[in-house]
């Protein structure tokens, strides 16, 4: 029982770092531009195959 409580506490807070750090990939990419960019991810993608910083 003390396991999974530890078990989740530990994915809690994995989610709470994990969001503040990693925004969306789409504002800092060079193809975030007009019509430049068609996915249907954009504007919040996590991962995008595309990618490249600006």
């Amino acid at each position: 029982m003390l396991r999974a409580i530890l078990q989740r506490l530990g994915h809690f807070f994995a989610r709470l770092f994990a969001t503040g750090r990693s925004g969306s990939l789409c504002d800092t990419c060079k193809w975030d531009y007009g019509d430049a960019c068609r996915r249907p991810e954009r504007p919040n993608a996590r991962t995008c195959p595309d990618y490249k910083r600006r």
